[in-house]
């Protein structure tokens, strides 16, 4: 797991794309990601069930199980906790990293900023060579977002013992370096489409996110070829073979599950 803490650099930050399934996490690993996450969103959506309804526990505890034979560390999103109360978060995140999971993400959703710290320091209890990236909704759930608030949770969550910060919904690059000089652990920002990954580099920025877009992305390619072919129009050429996708499923469940985590 030492080797996940290691790929947040300061000037190199780690780009996370997030699966939603174990195709999507072994074909993503095979494009030479350095390591790989998983969307809450994208998880909920392929069982039918709402984002943020705490729904899915047992469905992304079963998809962490079949993933981490990836060769890359794998960092698994649990919602707020899928409301669970501190002591039982904690045992969860013991049991993911039993598993083989090298980090977790876990939401606020603007909660009492205590009842969150205490949700960190029990993960941190029991799994305490997991990567906990302690997010905070203000900028994401909030009608009036505040930068302030925004800093002071940060603060409180890396002092409960977060490994490092996510402040969804955070963009705008002056907001992004007092993150940044608040906490003394890695920030992570959520990935808007026109950023510039080398300006959120030297912004210092460790782990910049995709979150739900590749999900979505994958969701509009699908009706846009449905729509193609239903028009006579052009169709995806560049899909991957039936035979690749297979060998996304196979390939990926024969790797050993110790690989860099």
């Amino acid at each position: 797991m030492s080797d996940f803490h290691a790929l947040h650099a300061a000037g190199a930050p780690l780009l996370l794309p997030n699966a939603w399934d174990h195709t999507s996490a072994a074909a993503l690993a095979e494009a030479g990601f350095a390591a790989i996450g998983t969307t809450s969103l994208g998880v909920a959506a392929v069982h039918g069930v709402p984002d943020g309804s705490g729904g899915t526990k047992q469905e992304t505890f079963d998809l962490a199980r079949k993933i981490v034979a990836l060769p890359v560390p794998i960092t698994v999103d649990v919602e707020a906790g899928f409301g669970l109360g501190p002591a039982e978060i904690g045992d969860f995140a013991a049991a993911l990293a039993d598993l083989g999971v090298a980090g977790i993400n876990i939401e606020d959703e603007l909660c009492d900023p205590q009842l969150h710290a205490r949700r960190i320091t029990e993960i941190r209890d029991r799994a305490p060579g997991l990567f906990v990236n302690a997010r905070t909704d203000t900028h994401w759930l909030g009608s009036d977002p505040s930068l302030p608030e925004a800093l002071e949770r940060a603060r409180r969550y890396a002092g409960a013992g977060a490994d490092g910060v996510f402040v969804p919904g955070l963009s705008a690059e002056t907001d992004v370096r007092a993150l940044v000089e608040a906490v003394d652990v890695p920030v992570n920002v959520l990935y808007k489409p026109g950023q510039s990954i080398e300006e959120l580099a030297a912004a210092g920025v460790h782990r910049i996110s995709t979150g739900s877009l590749l999900y979505r992305a994958a969701l509009s390619a699908a009706v846009t070829t449905a729509r193609e072919i239903r028009s006579g129009g052009a169709t995806a050429a560049d899909a991957p073979t039936y035979q690749a996708v297979q060998d996304y499923i196979v390939g990926g469940r024969r790797r050993g599950s110790g690989g860099l985590k």
